[in-house]
């Protein structure tokens, strides 16, 4: 069932709520793949119902080309979520319905955990995703809530995010979903060519060589490592690639004993950006 306004999908959800049934969440901008509906089908393992949101969400776009291509696919998409057994409700709203009149973004402070990687490549972002996350949590009120990996620091962010709204919602972190070649599953893959698609492995085999030499090497030779790895390659561009602390997500000038690390890389095919990350140790 498709729900494009708040109030039909309270009356649709307070059913299930008699029955004391759980409600699982799992937030989408749509255009889903394997990767989305591996989160989806977690989430209905877990829980007696399962709510999908597709909504391709503006303030967290800080470059409007950007916003303007992202692929939009809901015929598609609901066709591949009937697939799954079990009750997926989809919610796909208008800016409107879950903003109100002013679609704009509310200001954070998620303790430093926003301002590296992609906070400081794209300005404003996570302030756009915890706006929306916030407004979503608040409109369905799930038990719990799944997140792949791949967007790792965002992950950390909207644990940040339930402690600050005090929001009673469990966040789940599930594996990323890879392509055969190892390239993190993204709704971004499509606009890849050919050749982009097949180069794009490179950053996978980077970020499995970086955790095989992690134990050997300085944070410094690592990273100038993966500099040349990518100035070699004609199809792919290298944003950024940081060594952090898992926890803290601070960029580690040198290892420490103790602390838990994780590569996280961002490449352009062209005009598309890839991100992807990996535990190290």
């Amino acid at each position: 069932m498709i729900f494009n306004q708040q109030q039909s999908l309270h009356k649709e959800l307070s059913r299930y709520r008699a029955l004391q049934k759980t409600i699982g969440f799992v937030p989408t901008m749509g255009a889903l793949h394997t990767g989305h509906l591996s989160l989806v089908e977690k989430a209905l393992s877990q829980n007696g119902i399962v709510v999908v949101s597709i909504f391709v969400n503006p303030t967290q776009f800080n470059n409007a080309s950007d916003l303007q291509k992202y692929p939009r696919s809901l015929d598609q998409d609901v066709k591949l979520l009937q697939t799954l057994n079990g009750v997926v409700l989809i919610y796909a709203p208008k800016p409107s319905d879950l903003y109100g009149k002013q679609v704009i973004s509310k200001h954070y402070d998620f303790g430093g955990l926003e301002n590296p990687m992609e906070g400081k490549f794209r300005k404003g972002h996570f302030d756009g995703v915890g706006t929306v996350l916030n407004l979503l949590f608040r409109a369905i009120r799930p038990d719990k809530a799944y997140f792949g990996e791949k967007d790792f620091q965002q992950l950390q962010v909207v644990r940040k995010l339930v402690q600050l709204e005090k929001l009673p919602v469990e966040i789940v972190g599930c594996p990323i979903s890879r392509e055969p070649h190892g390239l993190a599953m993204s709704s971004r893959n499509n606009r890849l060519s050919d050749t982009q698609f097949e180069e794009a492995g490179l950053i996978y085999q980077t970020l499995k060589e970086v955790q095989y030499k992690f134990d050997q090497y300085s944070v410094t030779k690592l990273k100038d490592w993966v500099q040349k790895q990518f100035s070699k390659n004609a199809h792919l561009e290298l944003e950024y690639f940081e060594i952090a602390i898992a926890k803290t997500l601070k960029p580690a000038v040198r290892k420490r004993s103790g602390n838990t690390y994780r590569a996280f890389i961002a490449v352009f095919a062209g005009e598309v950006r890839l991100i992807d990350n990996m535990a190290l140790n």
